[in-house]
Order: structure tokens, then C-alpha cells, then sequence
């Protein structure tokens, strides 16, 4: 009886795992959220409730009472799953996203938006209940979502009080089902900074480290991108706090309305996910391109287009679409049948 037990357990932890790999990769693609990925695999809610039982008591209780105390208050085997598959993501599933981000960007695309648009179908199928709040509510989340998209990308911004905002925002996309953190800040124009340059600041730092290399402490670029991730991260952590704890609130008090409200803003940004657009890229005056401490060129802005459908690659994409829908189709069959 007890080994069917722990068989179920470990079973539980490596779908979570496996949940939390999915939500780690939506976080790489500018547009897609890892809290879309939350939302359509039907645990959202509970990564909610448990990212806003990290709170005082929380520690109170792992000071007083003991680890074991502290992990049942928060949801701790849930939330560890989660982050572990997270995690995992960054250094596997994320570098296949990176190649087929560079060689086939407009279909990977298109399996994106056909996610979304198959969510919105069975999510909207399930909200039967439509009145004049949940319609304001719908409303409003598609205003906010469309004006989103349509803003403008801002010059890049070392300010650290504006880097520590920029944490704030970008973990919203884990929160927030629509918002993808990653695109804000590409439209607040510290994707490259934040994301890539402070990032690699962090592998060329503990290299130096292990090879008892210390000649960076001099290097004062290097620290400064050091400076600008730790106050990303302590933004982040903040932004966690702040955004969990309001989103428990909503979701415990106006459930109907904060789902509506969801649905609304995850329409109004789908534009940011359109497969079909053309890149402008960041340049000197003399026309080069501006490249990152990755070798990338930094994006400027956008301009969405309408595909031409005489082309086979245009109908290889809206294929791609498709088999987006089918798979957010069958993954809600497969959870109904497995509720049953």
C-alpha cells in the first residue's frame, strides 16, 4: 500500500516537473507568458495561492516549527516541482527554443498563437456565466492587453531604480496569464541588458570564480552589470510578492470577474504573439547593426503584416496554428477524462 503511495507521489512531482519545463519555456518567447501556461494546464490558482504563502508566517513557522512546517504551509513539494522544471528549462528545453527561435521563428510562432487562440476557445467555452461585470471585466483586460501591444520600445535604461522596476514587470509574465515578461521588457528596452549582457555577467563571473580568476573585482563594467542583476532579482522578488498576494485577493473575492478579466487581456495581447512580422533593428548612424554581449542584434520594434496566401509557407504556418489548437484541445480532454 505505501509503495502505491510513493509511486503516486513521484508520479504527481514529475507531471508538475514536467508542467514547470512548459512554463519555463513560454517565459524565453517574447509574447507568451509562463502564468498562459499555468492557466490552460489548470494550475494556476493553486501556484497563487502558494507563491502567497510565502509570507511571514511562513518563516515564523519554519523558525519555530521546523522545515517540514514551513514546506506544508507554503505547498512546498508542489512549488519546488514547479521551480525545479523551471529551472531545468533554462538549460535545456530554452536552447532548443533558441535555434528554432533563429531558423524558424514564424512557425514556432504560429504553434504559440495556435495555443492561445485554442485556450481562449475552451476557457471561453467554460465561463457561461455573462453579465454586465464580467463583460466590463473582458472589456477592459482586451484594452489593456491591445494598448500593450501597441506600445513602443524605449532606449535602453542602466538607472537601477528603473532596473528594479523592470524586475517588477518582468515577473508578471509568471503571474499573469497574457502577459509575457520577456516582451515587456523588450518594450521597456532593457531585454538585452537584463536578460543577456547581466546574465552572462553571471556564467563569465563564476568561471572567474572556480579558475580563482579574481581580476574582474577591477573590471568595472563587469560590476556594474553585476550591480544591475541583483537589483533585477530583488524587483523580481518583490514583483512575486506583490503580485501573487493581489491575484489570491481577486481570485478569492471576484473569481468570475478576475477570470473574465484574464480571458479579455490574453485576447488583446495576442497581437504580440502575430506570427507574421518583420524586426527593425537597433543601429549606429552609420547604419550598423547594435549588437548584445551575445552576439545578437538588439531589436528596435516591430511591424506586424498580413501574410500573402499564395505563398506555401504561409499555409505551413497556419498548419503550425492548427496543431497548436489540437494540442491545447487534447491536453483539455486529457484532463477532463483524468478528473472523472
Amino acid at each position: 500500500m505505501i509503495f502505491f503511495k510513493t509511486s503516486n507521489h513521484t508520479q504527481n512531482m514529475l507531471v508538475l516537473f514536467l508542467k514547470g519545463i512548459a512554463m519555463g519555456a513560454a517565459n524565453k518567447i517574447p509574447g507568451v507568458s509562463g502564468g498562459f501556461i499555468a492557466f490552460i494546464l489548470g494550475f494556476y490558482e493553486k501556484l497563487i495561492h502558494s507563491l502567497k504563502n510565502i509570507n511571514y508566517n511562513a518563516f515564523s513557522k519554519l523558525f519555530k516549527e521546523g522545515t517540514k512546517s514551513f514546506s506544508d504551509y507554503i505547498n512546498g513539494s508542489f512549488l519546488t516541482s514547479i521551480f525545479l522544471g523551471v529551472v531545468f528549462s533554462y538549460f535545456s528545453v530554452s536552447l532548443l527554443l533558441d535555434y528554432f527561435l533563429d531558423n524558424y521563428e514564424t512557425e514556432l510562432f504560429g504553434v504559440f498563437f495556435g495555443l492561445i487562440l485554442g485556450s481562449l476557445l475552451i476557457i471561453a467555452n467554460d465561463e457561461k456565466e455573462f453579465n454586465y461585470k464580467t463583460i466590463a471585466a473582458l472589456f477592459v483586460g482586451f484594452s489593456l492587453g491591445l494598448t500593450i501591444s501597441f506600445l513602443k520600445i524605449l532606449p535602453e535604461n542602466d538607472n537601477l531604480l528603473f532596473v528594479f522596476f523592470c524586475g517588477i514587470i518582468s515577473v508578471s509574465g509568471m503571474t499573469i496569464p497574457g502577459l509575457s515578461g520577456s516582451f515587456l521588457l523588450i518594450i521597456l528596452g532593457n531585454y538585452s541588458l537584463l536578460l543577456v549582457d547581466s546574465v552572462n555577467s553571471i556564467y563569465y563571473t563564476v568561471k572567474d570564480i572556480i579558475q580563482l580568476n579574481f581580476d574582474f573585482l577591477n573590471d568595472t563594467e563587469r560590476i556594474h552589470l553585476l550591480k544591475i542583476i541583483l537589483v533585477f532579482t530583488l524587483g523580481s522578488v518583490t514583483g512575486l510578492v506583490l503580485f501573487s498576494n493581489l491575484l489570491s485577493y481577486l481570485l478569492n473575492k471576484h473569481k468570475q470577474i478576475t477570470n473574465f478579466l484574464i480571458i479579455g487581456f490574453i485576447t488583446g495581447s495576442l497581437r504580440t504573439i502575430w506570427p507574421w512580422k518583420t524586426k527593425f533593428f537597433d543601429t549606429l548612424e552609420n547604419g550598423e547593426k547594435i549588437y548584445n554581449s551575445a552576439g545578437n542584434p538588439i531589436i528596435k520594434d516591430y511591424e506586424f503584416f498580413i501574410p500573402n496566401f499564395n505563398l506555401i509557407g504561409t499555409w505551413l504556418v497556419l498548419l503550425f496554428i492548427f496543431l497548436g489548437i489540437l494540442l491545447v484541445v487534447f491536453l483539455g480532454k486529457y484532463g477532463e477524462k483524468k478528473n472523472e
